[in-house]
């Protein structure tokens, strides 16, 4: 698994998230929990990674949403 975007946008992460499953990328989130532990503060962003194969796939599924530069 690569790392494919770190933010706090939760709407960005939901966006994503869509989108990967739209196109049956396999993907994690990661730090959802964390997030919740220490408040919700946005201090820890969440993490997306997709299936090493699946990067350039992914890459380019963000970048035609318009949201490589997110």
């Amino acid at each position: 698994m690569r790392e494919l975007l770190r933010t706090n946008n939760l709407a960005l992460v939901s966006a994503i998230e869509a989108l990967l499953i739209e196109a049956e990328i396999p993907h994690q989130i990661l730090d959802q929990n964390m997030s919740v532990i220490q408040g919700s503060i946005g201090a820890i962003p969440r993490r997306i990674l997709v299936a090493e194969d699946y990067v350039p796939a992914a890459r380019q599924l963000l970048s035609d949403a318009g949201l490589d530069s997110a």
